[in-house]
């Protein structure tokens, strides 16, 4: 710490000192007393004002200012008030999106008249050299400054001195976050739709390897009907598209700028919002100012689409962790994508996808996180509103993490042809076909229902599968049946009578991958 003392001729402290007991603090004070006591008794000092300035009583790490909104304040906050209520230690990652609403609101202000073009272009220049200065890591984020916006907005006076106050003209820091937010998420999503593409051209390579290959369908986990593998993995591409739909609906409806919503009710000064939305790449101004600066519905909408995804992630993480187990053994991930266990030396574990299944918990809890943050918020902006960026940040990392985890299995993992062959046969998988069989011989479906039930059951009593029944052992439970029945019975055989849209039959499969590869322009999936 610098010297408080600078030695004088003087008697006592200057009372020339602008620096009065109102304007220190009680520590400050102490300090002073201490000083001039021992003055007193060593001989003449004086106390310099601007030694005894708060900035240089406090160690560098502590150093405050005046807050840039503190003229009708005479005290400053506490520092827990301080700790608690700043949010510099998240927000700085608006940091870009802050910059670019700041170049647009002062390219705005001075088409308007409202500020010189000499000022405009020191602010400009100094705001590029803040955002120099923050991407090399140069530039002190400072907690007393309390946000993103203080913390660039100070630093850009102190760069460039007085063009820098004219900056916050017609703007309040509640539409001033709220553009950086919307600028933020809109980047996020096109992060996100790219990792969801990514994950969907993973799975139709995954699909384009494994032609063919028939694997048992479940309901309620059990074994329902056979379906080509490629057909479910189709399904997980259907999910990711919703998902990518819901995304690219709530970027609609987020970009719309609130920048000159100011605090609530809008300026008295000729401002052209519509000039700052297009420079910003927004559709059009948010029509009302008091919805401007109170609505996070898009903020929900985000966190709600990606609540969705991590669910359908975790399903197919569940999906894959069951038949990664020794009880399934129908997948088979590389060393790549597994870890072991520190005790059993034999283990190979699918720990990716456990964490995609058990990451979701934290995305859907973003969700319901900020959702109890707005329920009965009176308008238009409260302090609660703070609260809306980490969630979005956490759920948007996590996601992220999750598609490109989910990604990197797919292209790691390879089918357990052999295992999966010797477990078909189980479960009369061909069932339904049978029934199918029936209606096509003019008998109604709930008849059907019931003879092939009973056909089943007549299997279990033999310990064999609908194919295994002799022409004769079927016709004891209904004299309908006929040879052709054979062409039916057999997973095989029943994957070949699918034939309606959409359905698991290879000519529709086929025709739904050839489908995918178009729509998401994919070129040599099978070389991939």
């Amino acid at each position: 710490m610098e010297s408080l003392l600078m030695a004088s001729s003087a008697s006592s402290i200057a009372p020339s000192c602008s620096v009065t007991k109102r304007t220190l603090t009680r520590p400050q004070r102490l300090v002073v007393s201490l000083i001039a006591d021992n003055q007193s008794k060593r001989g003449p000092a004086i106390v310099s004002c601007a030694s005894i300035h708060m900035s240089q009583l406090q160690s560098p790490a502590e150093k405050k200012e005046a807050k840039l909104w503190g003229g009708r304040f005479e005290e400053s906050v506490t520092d827990t008030v301080e700790r608690f209520t700043e949010s510099i230690s998240f927000d700085k990652h608006l940091y870009k999106h802050d910059i670019m609403g700041s170049r647009a609101h002062a390219s705005m202000l001075a088409h308007q008249g409202l500020m010189s073009a000499s000022d405009r272009d020191n602010i400009l220049r100094g705001l590029d050299e803040i955002g120099r200065q923050i991407e090399a890591g140069e530039f002190l984020w400072r907690t007393d400054r309390e946000d993103v916006h203080m913390n660039i907005e100070a630093a850009l006076t102190d760069l460039i001195g007085e063009p820098a106050k004219k900056l916050h003209t017609a703007r309040s820091r509640n539409d001033q976050v709220l553009t950086d937010f919307r600028l933020w998420c809109r980047d996020a999503i096109d992060a996100i739709l790219s990792r969801i593409k990514r994950l969907q051209v993973a799975l139709l390579t995954l699909a384009e390897r494994n032609e063919g290959l028939i694997v048992p369908g479940y309901t309620h986990l059990q074994r329902a009907q056979p379906v080509l593998v490629q057909h479910l993995l189709l399904a997980y591409v259907e999910q990711l598209e919703r998902d990518a739909g819901r995304l690219l609906d709530c970027r609609v409806r987020l970009n719309i700028c609130p920048l000159g919503a100011c605090a609530l009710a809008g300026t008295g000064l000729p401002i052209d919002r519509f000039m700052t939305a297009k420079a910003l790449g927004f559709t059009a101004p948010i029509n009302n100012s008091i919805d401007a600066v109170s609505d996070r519905d898009f903020v929900l909408e985000f966190l709600s689409a990606n609540s969705i995804i991590a669910i359908h992630l975790s399903r197919i993480g569940e999906e894959w962790v069951l038949w990664a187990s020794e009880e399934f053994g129908f997948l088979i991930p590389s060393d790549a994508v597994s870890t072991g266990s520190s005790i059993m030396p034999q283990k190979k574990n699918p720990d990716p996808m456990e964490l995609v299944r058990g990451k979701s918990g934290r995305v859907v809890g973003d969700l319901v996180s900020l959702l109890v943050v707005c329920k009965g918020l009176p308008h238009a902006y409260n302090r609660d509103f703070q609260e809306d960026k980490e969630p979005v940040f956490d759920s948007v990392k996590t996601i992220i993490g999750m598609l490109e985890v989910s990604a990197e299995f797919a292209q790691n993992i390879t089918f357990n042809q052999e295992r999966i062959k010797k477990a078909l046969p189980a479960g009369h998988l061909d069932a339904t076909t049978l029934a199918d069989y029936l209606v096509k011989k003019g008998i109604p479906f709930r008849t059907s229902h019931d003879i092939v039930g009973r056909s089943v059951a007549l299997c279990v009593s033999k310990n064999c599968q609908l194919q295994d029944l002799s022409l004769d052992e079927l016709r004891s439970v209904n004299p309908v049946f006929d040879n052709d029945v054979y062409e039916f019975l057999g997973v095989e055989n029943a994957i070949q009578k699918f034939c309606s849209y959409g359905s698991t039959g290879a000519e529709c499969v086929a025709s739904q991958l050839e489908y995918w590869i178009t729509k998401l322009n994919i070129n040599g999936v099978k070389d991939q």
